[in-house]
């Protein structure tokens, strides 16, 4: 009897483990149910979830990293304007011999013009011509130096013509940093140039390309695309203007996997572009005897204009990021032609859920070891019981259990 009563003694244990065994049961991450049904849970960060499809995918196509989101002017730069410190070249032309910078005896000369010592802009933004006094020059382009110089020496020397040259261009410079071979200010183009083309002035990407980012700042203003995006999308290659600063850096575009797959760990792009079905081919593929194919989740934060293009309420989440968990599913033969369409972006994070048939596999394997953990001592303690009265000579302690038997009369 006391062997029965620390049985029953032990079934509410049991029970009670047994119903508590999917939280505790060892996992590597939330179950795709658990994904599905959101966040309940009012002091964790809540979260969107999208499945993927068409729409989405073009979606996020349009809104991928770009330098033309952030600096939408895509005009050429303006005409170059003069500066303090530019050091400039003056040639003045009068039409005959006898004028004011031209003598009666040029006649020997080999033409009818004089070149004014090189001079710098000084910090008044002037430079000085004999007979004409002090010019205006910062912030005029070089037609409109060369039109006042006519305008002071017009009614002095015999029709003039003048011609100013930057000789030294020291303002409307354009900065380039950073991991390029030859970093350096460069004077701006005249002919406008694109910002691949500046990079190129300065060496190109001293690295690989996938691998470079670019950040432009103009104006107080900054936005930073992969180098890639400036290759592959002609839109964000905008022109570079004068005062620019252009900073590349080296970081490599990686994402993180965990769950159902071939294997858990951070894994880099080591490429231009990745799509979602390249990525997973990356880790391994999923893993035939765990993942559930409907369960892809891509883990990412967006922002809120590109949320409301997804439609979702953004009015729950607070910050400029609103956290997506982007839903793929592959058990869907349609699921991989999306795959191959969603690009991937640095810094995702890949979860593949574990199907339901392997968590009750789980759970069962659970129940066996909570039942092995109650009936083992039990039994330890009846075989003792049994080797002790056999010992003493006594009746063993075997429990018997009989089953009565009916008989029919034919």
């Amino acid at each position: 009897m006391g062997i029965l009563r620390v049985l029953l003694m032990g079934l509410p244990l049991l029970g009670s483990m047994a119903l508590g065994g999917c939280a505790l049961l060892p996992v590597s991450g939330p179950a795709s149910w658990d994904v599905r049904a959101g966040q309940h849970d009012t002091e964790s960060l809540p979260y969107a979830l999208v499945p993927v499809s068409r729409k989405v995918v073009d979606i996020l196509a349009k809104t991928a990293p770009r330098l033309a989101t952030a600096f939408t002017d895509r005009r050429p730069p303006q005409v170059i304007r003069f500066g303090v410190g530019d050091i400039v070249n003056v040639t003045i032309f009068e039409a005959t011999s006898g004028g004011l910078f031209v003598p009666a005896e040029a006649g020997v000369r080999p033409g009818n013009f004089i070149n004014i010592p090189s001079q710098a802009v000084d910090a008044n933004g002037n430079i000085s011509i004999p007979f004409a006094g002090t010019i205006r020059a910062r912030g005029r382009t070089q037609v409109e130096i060369q039109q006042a110089i006519v305008d002071a020496l017009k009614n002095r020397a015999i029709e003039p013509q003048v011609i100013v040259s930057l000789a030294d261009q020291r303002t409307s410079l354009v900065n380039v940093l950073g991991d390029v071979p030859r970093p350096s200010r460069f004077p701006a183009s005249a002919a406008a140039e694109h910002i691949v083309d500046t990079i190129t002035r300065a060496g190109g990407t001293a690295g690989p390309g996938y691998d470079s980012w670019v950040m432009l700042e103009r104006d107080g203003r900054r936005a930073v695309a992969p180098f890639g995006a400036l290759i592959y999308e002609p839109i964000n290659n905008i022109y570079t203007h004068p005062n620019d600063t252009i900073y590349v850096y080296r970081e490599p575009q990686t994402f993180l996997a965990f769950g159902a797959l071939g294997t858990q760990q951070q894994i880099p792009f080591q490429a231009w572009r990745l799509t979602l079905a390249e990525a997973v081919a990356k880790t391994g593929g999923l893993n035939d005897g765990s993942a559930d194919p409907a369960s892809v989740f891509l883990y990412r934060g967006e922002t809120r204009e590109v949320a409301e293009s997804l439609g979702i309420d953004v009015s729950p989440f607070q910050g400029p990021l609103v956290p997506v968990i982007y839903n793929l599913n592959l058990r869907d033969p349609a699921g991989y032609f999306l795959a191959t369409t969603f690009e991937m972006r640095n810094k995702d994070v890949i979860y593949v859920s574990n199907a339901v048939s392997v968590e009750v596999t789980k759970f069962v394997s659970y129940l066996r070891t909570i039942n092995s953990a109650i009936t083992d001592p039990m039994n330890t303690g009846i075989t003792a019981l049994t080797l002790k009265n056999l010992l003493k000579g006594g009746p063993s302690s075997t429990l018997v259990v009989t089953t009565p038997i009916t008989t029919t009369t034919p």
